[in-house]
């Protein structure tokens, strides 16, 4: 996970296997290897200049690690964390080097073409993880005592795939050799939470599906489960309930109309397909125009729903022509207006040589 950087930027032809490997440890599943993770600890700890703990404590998920590192910390058996030392300052010291050798533009180059590019995704896998954590750990009807105990484990703990995105960008076989543990780490394990008696190290989920964003997307089934049985549900990135997934198959246009959470309303949407609520709920065109035909769906509670209808130009082998559906911003007033912002450019300055 490694890549050559040199003043005005990285070397070439290094960057590509860099996000390549990123984006394999981000995705891991399966067995942690624990003799490389374990190995990627004593690195971290001998980097920052601590001893090694004594004990190294494997978990099945992260829910179950943090539930380690509760206990243990109640019981006072793990010691205090030491993340800033052995994360937060050998991050910040390879960061700040990098600065200087490329300065704030090389940086923001290099950073475009490595983490930059991976850093949505991990985040979105990251962000459903804490927060299906600290559900499972706090339960329906938390206090505010428990949830900030839950906050906090989770702060106190090292989301590999951050890491992994980060160590796109810099060298840790090289320049960077205080990351070299880190790198053991990120491409080894799951989450793992540093203290100074003990390490909670968990494993890498058993199963994990994405969209085409990367986001944890599944509709039939858990996006993310752990060998132990914590699983995360998932609709593009969005957390939503098992049951939920579960009834999408008899949808109904009265259903999702009757729907009062409008996030939840919204996934139903796409699942039934918009074109197809259209013609159920009788919903008649606000606008045509040259580029498609533009659609209005009133929500209750919620900003309407626009689209526009696009009929390909190109036929299709058998001579029909396909329909694609654009979902646009609500103050949308022409098709024309909805078919020159899907492409990122105004009204005026959208005209294409050839219609494809």
């Amino acid at each position: 996970m490694a890549v050559r950087m040199r003043a005005g930027g990285p070397e070439v032809g290094t960057v590509p296997g860099a996000v390549r490997t990123g984006r394999a440890a981000i995705a891991r599943t399966g067995p942690a290897d624990r003799a490389r993770a374990e190995a990627g600890v004593w690195a971290v700890y001998r980097a920052a200049g601590l001893t090694p703990p004594a004990r190294m404590v494997w978990a099945a998920s992260p829910l179950a690690g943090a539930r380690m590192v509760t206990d243990g910390t109640a019981d006072g058996t793990m010691g205090p964390p030491v993340l800033r030392r052995v994360h937060a300052a050998p991050w910040a010291a390879a960061r700040e080097r990098a600065l200087r050798r490329l300065g704030p533009r090389g940086w923001a180059e290099h950073w475009g073409t490595t983490g930059a590019v991976l850093w949505d995704v991990a985040a979105a896998l990251v962000g459903r993880v804490r927060a299906g954590v600290v559900e499972e750990m706090v339960g329906p009807d938390p206090s505010s005592e428990e949830e900030a105990r839950a906050h906090t484990v989770l702060l106190e703990a090292v989301p590999v795939q951050r890491d992994a995105a980060w160590l796109t960008a810099f060298d840790p076989a090289g320049t960077d050799l205080e990351l070299a543990g880190i790198a053991e780490l990120a491409g080894s394990c799951g989450w793992w939470w540093p203290r100074t008696d003990a390490v909670v190290l968990t494993e890498p989920p058993v199963e994990l599906h994405r969209d085409e964003a990367g986001r944890p997307d599944r509709a039939d089934g858990p996006a993310v489960a752990w060998s132990d049985g914590f699983a995360l549900h998932a609709w593009r990135g969005m957390p939503v309930p098992a049951e939920f997934l579960a009834g999408l198959e008899g949808l109904t246009a009265d259903r999702i109309a009757g729907e009062e959470n409008a996030e939840l309303r919204r996934v139903m949407l796409e699942h039934f397909g918009y074109d197809r609520y259209l013609r159920e709920v009788g919903a008649r065109p606000v606008h045509r125009d040259e580029r498609g035909t533009l659609w209005r769906i009133d929500l209750p509670d919620d900003e309407p729903v626009l689209m526009v209808e696009v009929v390909n130009s190109t036929p299709e082998p058998d001579g029909s022509h396909r329909v694609y559906w654009l979902r646009v911003p609500p103050r949308t007033s022409t098709a024309a207006e909805g078919v020159a912002w899907s492409f990122g450019v105004e009204t005026a300055e959208y005209a294409p040589v050839a219609e494809s």
